[in-house]
């Protein structure tokens, strides 16, 4: 071995921690310490794998592979005729090309990994975007047809589900007002605090439904939290008493309205021709009162509005409306405006209320100024709380107040426009 070693000009020196193997014809390959096997230094191992062989008189040929690049080597031995499959594998590496890519190749691989990394980010994404919608789709009608059957059957079945709307928002609002973003420049309510608000919230539709009216209980209400607040150990902070009077009003007296609006008003409507046929069993024509048209009249409008100003911002939104919401726009609240409208006075004709064009449109223009200020509301709580939804109770939707959002300030609205604005003008 020394001989074909020293013997081989094309020799480069070996280090002492490189590992050699032999291997006699097709036997296992017996590896061995070749730290004596140290030549006069020359130039450094190449980088791609050479073989040096030299052919011996009477058993064969004898050869070492070297791996300049892995700084390996392997000797091998053939005898004559014969031809190991191992050896045919040492030749293949040799003559292939070095396992390392070059710098092109490299960034080409680069390159293309990122383009495929960035391509199934976007189908995963799109993806994502599609079940968001379908879920949206699929829990949004279900909501509206639920609301729809609540919303006609009214008394206390309407009552009672809308207190439970109210309870469910209350408490987002109030973990909102807990959360980090706005904690951090204000004290928030003590949780038993905000626990009892929202229990007090969830009681008052009721309230107003066997009563006729709110406002003795909603005064009662604001004491007992202010007192509460107040005799609390540590010192009292005057964030925690706007916050949880907001809370009461924003979550409790507000919501009310619609209370007064869909039970409190119950004038027949004769006009009505839908009411003129409806079944006994459902309560016959009596069923159809101003506060069930005044009521049905108001959420169509609202959703009318939501859904044209979505469309209307998707398809030619370009200026911002307010930096509260930086995704509403001019366009699409203008295209909402005209969806409101038009869905108002619609739905006058067909169940003959109001009788005036001028009162249905200034009926669907109330409307849509609650259902703007309500959204553009909980948007300005959510963007100082610094969170996107106010809750994941409803997939697709967020929370109770990111669906019933534009409903609150309309309902007081609405019910003053039936019960003060109409009688007034005589319209």
């Amino acid at each position: 071995m020394k001989t074909l070693l020293n013997s081989t000009s094309e020799l480069h020196p070996l280090t002492a921690t490189t590992s050699l193997h032999v291997e006699i014809d097709r036997c296992k390959l017996i590896p061995f310490s070749c730290s004596s096997l140290r030549a006069s230094p020359c130039r450094s191992l190449p980088s791609k794998p050479l073989i040096l062989s030299r052919a011996t008189s009477n058993f064969g040929q004898m050869g070492l592979f070297l791996d300049g690049s892995k700084a390996k080597g392997t000797f091998w031995f053939r005898r004559k005729g014969v031809v190991s499959p191992h050896q045919r594998f040492i030749i293949a590496v040799a003559q292939a090309q070095p396992d390392r890519l070059d710098d092109d190749n490299a960034e080409q691989e680069v390159d293309k990994g990122q383009t495929t990394s960035m391509s199934m980010d976007t189908a995963s994404e799109s993806q994502q975007k599609s079940s968001q919608l379908e879920k949206r789709i699929v829990f949004g009608l279900g909501i509206g047809l639920s609301v729809g059957a609540v919303v006609l059957a009214g008394g206390w079945l309407f009552t009672v589900a809308f207190a439970a709307a109210i309870f469910v928002g209350s408490r987002e609002y109030f973990e909102l007002v807990r959360s980090r973003g706005m904690t951090s420049g204000m004290t928030p309510p003590p949780r038993y605090v905000s626990r009892t608000c929202s229990v007090i919230c969830a009681l008052m539709p009721i309230l107003t439904l066997y009563f006729g009216h709110i406002d003795v209980s909603v005064t009662l209400a604001a004491f007992v939290v202010a007192m509460a607040l107040l005799l609390q150990r540590g010192n009292p902070r005057f964030s925690q008493l706007s916050s949880t009077m907001f809370g009461l009003f924003y979550c409790g007296y507000l919501p009310c309205f619609w209370v007064k609006l869909r039970c409190g008003l119950a004038a027949p409507a004769l006009n009505t021709t839908i009411g003129a046929s409806w079944p006994i069993l459902l309560g016959g024509p009596t069923h159809w009162t101003i506060g069930l048209v005044a009521t049905l009249i108001s959420i169509s409008s609202i959703i009318a509005a939501d859904t044209y100003a979505f469309v209307g911002g998707k398809a030619f939104g370009r200026t911002p409306l307010i930096s509260v919401s930086p995704k509403k726009t001019w366009e699409g609240t203008i295209a909402g405006l005209g969806g409101c409208i038009a869905t108002s006075v619609v739905l006058s004709k067909i169940l003959c209320w109001p009788k005036s064009m001028l009162s249905a449109i200034a009926f669907g223009f109330l409307n849509f100024i609650g259902s703007v200020f309500g959204d553009l509301t909980e948007s300005m709580i959510k963007r100082d709380a610094g969170v996107k939804d106010s809750g994941s109770l409803i997939p697709g939707h967020g929370g109770i107040l990111d669906r019933v959002d534009s409903y609150l300030f309309t309902g007081a609205l609405a019910y003053s426009f039936v019960k003060i604005f109409l009688p007034l003008y005589g319209v």
